[in-house]
């Protein structure tokens, strides 16, 4: 991922979902789609981390869904409908069964996706369409073109982090 043209001074804590004490001292943004199976992977491989400094009230998770264009995506946008902005704990919950269920609901038609949120799933289409429009432009404004990326202080990033590294990256932004 070049990062080069990312500018991360541009994305903000506003925007997006956010789990954990929103007073706490470092903020964890991450543009995802539920579709792509690189963020799958960033949420799987980053989960136990997370969880553990969110629990600390060290973090802020701040999850930026950020619809796409590109054709094997926009099942990801579908779902994004379903994320509930008022309730982060849940919400993230949700995120991980959505994530556990993709390889079921990936190829399915944007119809089917609809229907297998709220039949196989049991969620709830939800009002979505300011906040992502948002996102959007926040993402355009910050030349963030791929999912995930990751923004924590000055640091940018991908999938591509063990979580070893980012325990080590969250401490060093701590240590600040």
């Amino acid at each position: 991922m070049d990062i080069s043209q990312i500018k991360a001074s541009v994305v903000t804590p506003e925007i997006g979902i956010h789990v954990g004490d929103k007073a706490a001292p470092v903020k964890v943004m991450s543009f995802i789609n539920l579709r792509c199976p690189f963020c799958r992977e960033w949420n799987e491989k980053s989960q136990e981390v997370l969880t553990e400094f969110i629990q600390a009230g060290k973090i802020e998770l701040i999850i930026k869904p950020f619809d796409k264009e590109k054709e094997s995506l926009q099942r990801g946008n579908v779902a994004h409908r379903y994320l509930d902005y008022s309730t982060p704990e849940e919400t993230r919950e949700t995120i991980n069964k959505i994530y556990s269920t993709q390889d079921e609901w990936g190829s399915m038609s944007l119809e089917e996706v609809a229907t297998y949120m709220e039949s196989k799933l049991g969620l709830t289409e939800q009002d979505n369409k300011a906040a992502s429009e948002k996102i959007i432009r926040e993402a355009n404004e910050a030349n963030v073109v791929f999912v995930p990326t990751v923004i924590v202080g000055e640091h940018i990033f991908d999938e591509h982090i063990s979580p070893e590294q980012l325990r080590t990256l969250l401490n060093s932004e701590l240590a600040k």
